[in-house]
C-alpha cells in the first residue's frame, strides 16, 4: 500500500498557513517527518488521521480516499498521538482491553489473547497489573503503541514519540518502531533527527508548512558529501564566523565549540573536512530556505 499525499493546504483561522502544498509519497517502512516546532508536522499527521478537515488536496491510501472516508481509514489506522493521556488508576491491562472492545475485537477469549500479545511484544508483561499512573514516561509510551497497535493497522502514525525519554527508553522504543515497521507504513513525526536516522528508510523535511527535501535519508548526505567542513573555535570566534562562513551548526563536544559550515570548497585555514550525517542535511537544507 502506498499513502499519496498531494498539494494539501492549511489554513487556520488566525491566518496561520499550516501546510502550504504538502506532497508526499509514502510506502510500507518507517518513514520520517521532520522538522522543527511549529513546522506543520502535527497538523499533517491529524489530517491523515481524520481528526482534522484541509482546505484542500487530495491523500488516498491505496484506494481509500482518506478525507472523505473516515470509517475506512480508522479501521487501518494505528496513532499515537503527541499528548497521550491514560487513566491513572486503571492497569495497563485493564485499559488496553478497554481499547480492544472500542477497537471492535468481539469475544473476551479473542480480545485477552491480542491484549496479552501486545503487552509482551511492548515489553509490559511484566507490569500488566500496575496502574498507569505510575508509569514512566517510557512505559506510557510503549502503552501507546500498544494501543496503536490494536486491529492489526497498516498505517501507523507517532507524533514526537521519543521527546522526553530517557536514552535506554529511547532506544528501546524506537527498536520496537522499527520492528513494527518491516511491513506496514509508520509515519514518524519529530524535530529529533537522530529518530530519523536511526531507523527511518525513507523522510522528508518539513518547515513552514512546506516540503523542502524528500527521500532516502544515505541520498540526502551523499548529495553535500565533500561539502561540508568543521573548525574547533573558541567563544569569541562564533559570531565572527557566522558572518563569514555558511555555518550551518554549531556542536559541543568535550567543552569545545565546533562549527560545522557548508562550502563547496574549503573555507580556510583550520577547516577539515567532515563526514556529512543527516544534522548537517537537516541544517543545510532550514539555512538555504531561510
Amino acid at each position: 500500500m502506498q499513502l499519496e499525499i498531494n498539494d494539501i493546504r492549511k489554513t487556520y483561522p488566525n491566518g496561520v498557513k499550516a501546510l502550504d502544498g504538502v506532497s508526499l509519497t509514502i510506502g510500507n517502512g518507517m518513514f520520517g517527518l521532520l522538522g522543527p516546532n511549529g513546522a506543520g508536522k502535527s497538523t499533517l499527521m491529524r489530517s491523515i488521521a481524520t481528526l482534522q478537515a484541509v482546505d484542500g488536496g487530495s491523500i488516498t491510501a491505496g484506494p481509500i480516499d482518506v478525507l472523505t472516508d473516515h470509517d475506512s481509514v480508522r479501521r487501518m489506522l494505528g496513532y499515537l498521538p503527541q499528548d497521550f493521556g491514560v487513566y491513572p488508576n486503571v492497569s495497563a491491562e485493564t485499559l488496553l482491553d478497554h481499547f480492544a472492545t472500542l477497537k471492535g475485537i468481539a469475544g473476551a477469549s479473542s480480545r485477552r489473547q491480542v491484549v496479552c500479545d501486545l503487552l509482551r511484544r511492548t515489553n509490559l508483561w511484566d507490569i500488566r497489573k500496575k496502574k498507569l499512573g505510575g508509569f514512566s514516561g517510557g512505559m506510557k509510551q510503549r502503552f501507546g503503541i500498544a494501543q496503536a497497535l490494536l486491529g492489526d493497522p497498516k498505517l501507523i502514525i507517532v507524533d514526537e514519540p521519543t521527546a522526553g525519554l530517557d536514552p535506554e527508553e529511547r532506544n528501546r522504543f524506537l527498536n520496537l518502531l522499527g520492528e513494527i515497521g518491516e511491513n506496514v507504513i509508520v509515519i514518524l513525526s519529530t524535530h529529533i533527527v537522530e529518530d530519523v536516522s536511526e531507523v527511518c528508510s525513507a523522510m522528508a523535511i518539513i518547515s513552514r508548512g512546506r516540503v523542502l527535501l524528500s527521500g532516502k535519508p544515505g541520498d540526502a548526505m551523499d548529495a553535500i558529501r565533500g561539502k561540508t567542513w568543521r573548525k574547533t573555535i573558541s567563544k569569541g570566534e562564533l559570531d565572527e564566523c557566522r558572518q563569514k562562513y555558511n555555518v550551518i551548526s554549531m556542536r559541543l563536544s568535550q567543552g569545545r565549540r565546533i562549527i560545522h559550515v557548508y562550502s563547496d570548497e574549503r573555507p580556510g585555514d583550520g577547516f577539515e573536512s567532515a563526514e556529512a550525517d543527516l544534522r548537517d542535511v537537516y541544517f543545510t537544507t532550514l539555512s538555504a530556505a531561510n
